[in-house]
């Protein structure tokens, strides 16, 4: 099954379509970009009369057959992208530090950051620079009409500084690029974005940019350069596509978050199915609940007489009518889970922390970590009493130690632990959530628990019931 674009992905694959000239057809009488290479040109020569670029800028290295990444409509051209503007980084850190900077007056120059391109707002930030200190530093002018590169952080944000910003300097997180010809200046920056996006062999999945590349790289990529027309054009149905790119995005993430959260609803959905009687088909054959209950109740009073339990275990409070939340089918049984588990407690010190040691000790979070002596031995359920954890239920069959607040679940007889552990899993926590002590960490009481109502099927039923839910949740990873 083939994946579906995500929103980055998608805004990626019309970038591209855009610089290969696919995105908008061309109009044959658009004047061609080899025209606006002619007037760059010339705009360039003039700068560098007046002595604001050098004659060095004039050279162009010619582009190579095998530079040339795809083939583009007629009228457009290659070019190399530092053709198209002057670009300068920003000082170095020993040049521009914040014992430099003095508080804002109407002779001090304001010192643009890296969130004013990431967040496309001149007038963020506090840092300003003195009219003395910014003649040593004038060569990091930026005025409006000139675009604003992060280069630090979020990399490659472009932000062009309009009319009414302010005159400032560029700090060491920005790049600032004066373009020869600011018609271009919206279309450059969807050009720009590309670059990036190539810079990390369009990936297309919104991985972070680590870096701009080095000037000597950045300036002689190879860019596609169409006719002005078709740049207003382009960017045009870029601006009219990316809202609806944004609104798929959103709609990607709902279904994301909804199919990570199916899984887990499907198991519960499986749980309730279970413990309501619905998973399995019913078998009049089988030996009823109430013939279990029945020799539960024999092995406790056996217990009572070897003084292993206390006659008040054998006391049961009746169960309510109004208490009982489902009906249950025939054969099934509503009973207490203290009725048919003995419940301990952890050990308050429990001694543990030995890496040679061969037991285990569960501590309230069911982390097993490796313990020299133990204090339980057995089949048992383990659930934590309090915490972040509760409502978790572990099966654990051997030796470990178990810490205060840890619940340790034994059954009589030969009641599955395993249907009981998904029983609990299933509505343990919600059905607590009232009953619960302490705010910083809450907790269960073990009376509580003790009157846990748990809805239980035959014994043989118990255990269809477990290999059922056991085969759907192999199914399901």
């Amino acid at each position: 099954m083939i994946k579906p674009m995500n929103a980055q992905q998608l805004r990626n694959s019309i970038l591209q379509q855009a610089i290969q000239g696919k995105l908008v057809p061309q109009d044959s009488s658009d004047e061609p970009a080899s025209v606006l290479l002619q007037r760059i040109r010339k705009e360039k020569e003039r700068l560098v009369k007046e002595g604001k670029l050098k004659k060095k800028d004039l050279e162009s290295k010619p582009i190579e057959e095998d530079e040339i990444p795809f083939e583009i409509p007629n009228g457009w051209a290659f070019c190399r992208l530092g053709d198209l503007g002057d670009y300068r980084k920003g000082p170095f850190g020993s040049s521009l530090t914040k014992s430099m900077f003095v508080p804002k007056s109407e002779t001090s120059v304001k010192v643009y950051e890296q969130k004013n391109a990431i967040q496309k707002d001149w007038r963020l930030g506090e840092y300003y620079i003195s009219s003395a200190k910014y003649e040593t530093m004038k060569s990091f002018t930026v005025l409006p009409g000139d675009i604003i590169v992060s280069c630090a952080g979020t990399i490659g944000e472009t932000y062009y500084l309009p009319n009414d910003a302010v005159l400032g300097i560029i700090n060491q997180a920005l790049m600032r690029v004066k373009l020869f010809d600011n018609q271009m200046v919206l279309y450059w920056q969807l050009l720009f974005d590309y670059v990036m996006i190539s810079n990390t062999k369009m990936k297309g999945n919104g991985s972070a940019i680590k870096n701009i590349p080095p000037f000597e790289i950045l300036k002689n990529i190879v860019i596609p350069l169409p006719p002005l027309a078709e740049q207003r054009r382009i960017v045009a149905k870029i601006e009219e596509l990316m809202p609806l790119v944004e609104r798929y995005g959103k709609a990607q993430q709902a279904l994301d978050k909804l199919n990570e959260s199916l899984p887990a609803r499907l198991r519960q959905s499986i749980l309730q199915e279970a413990i309501q009687g619905r998973l399995v088909p019913q078998d009049p054959k089988e030996e009823s609940a109430s013939e279990l209950l029945k020799r539960i109740r024999k092995e406790k009073e056996q217990l009572v007489k070897e003084g292993k339990l206390k006659k008040k275990d054998l006391e049961s409070k009746p169960i309510e009518e109004d208490e009982i939340p489902f009906e249950v089918p025939e054969g099934w049984e509503w009973v207490k889970l203290g009725d048919i588990v003995t419940i301990e407690t952890g050990k308050k010190d429990a001694n543990f922390g030995d890496e040679n040691g061969i037991y285990v000790f569960f501590t309230c979070s069911n982390t097993p970590i490796k313990c020299k002596t133990y204090s339980y031995d057995g089949d048992y359920l383990i659930m934590p009493g309090n915490g972040a954890n509760i409502g978790q239920v572990i099966h654990y069959k051997g030796k470990f130690e178990a810490y205060q607040r840890t619940y340790l679940l034994k059954a009589y007889s030969k009641f599955d632990l395993d249907y009981l552990k998904y029983h609990l899993l299933f509505n343990w926590k919600e059905y607590n959530q009232d009953k619960l002590y302490g705010s910083a960490i809450p907790y269960i009481k073990l009376g509580n628990l003790t009157s846990y109502l748990v809805a239980l099927p035959p014994l043989s039923e118990q255990k269809r019931i477990v290999a059922k839910v056991e085969e759907l949740f192999g199914v399901m990873g």
